[in-house]
């Protein structure tokens, strides 16, 4: 007679679990730095408060639980800043690095249409009035560097150049 309750509630929890639909499982994210760090650290100072208060251990237990899951969850946070650090920097990488290659291809683009303007140049009459060509000289912003981008010249990529000024 006293088995009885126990067999219920068994049938009814095993008919509760079987007649449910079944629900897709939803994207869980993992734990956070912080939540592990807590746990870990309340686990630990829990047993190490346990061990080093003999006289009344559950005492001892739940102020080293709390000590440790304090402790724990800093060691987390900074665990966790150091990863968005890392991820802010690969990000400012990226956005240099593609910065970079649009650099690049913009060189490359207007050396694709200086070799067009000289070699149409070179078919038509140079001009001799100097008005004209000081006004084309003037025009390029910069100088032309004709080993760029060359691996066989000293000092070919502009990495180099960068970090030695």
């Amino acid at each position: 007679m006293k088995k009885l309750p126990y067999i219920l509630s068994l049938l009814v929890l095993l008919s509760a679990f079987f007649s449910t639909p079944s629900v897709q499982a939803q994207d869980r994210k993992g734990w956070s730095p912080q939540a592990k760090g807590a746990v870990i650290g309340g686990l630990g100072g829990a047993a190490a408060g346990a061990i080093i208060n003999k006289r009344n251990r559950p005492v001892g237990g739940i102020v080293g639980g709390v000590a440790g899951g304090a402790i724990g969850y800093g060691v987390g946070k900074h665990i966790d800043n150091k990863q968005k650090e890392r991820a802010r920097i690969a990000a400012a990488n990226r956005a240099a690095a593609a910065r970079e290659a649009e650099y690049r291809r913009a060189i490359a683009r207007a050396n694709a249409s200086k070799k067009s303007n000289a070699a149409s140049a070179q078919a038509t009459a140079m001009p001799v009035n100097s008005l004209v060509a000081s006004n084309a000289a003037s025009s390029a912003a910069y100088l032309p560097n004709d080993a760029y981008g060359n691996a066989a010249h000293p000092y070919g990529t502009s990495e180099y150049r960068r970090k030695s000024w």
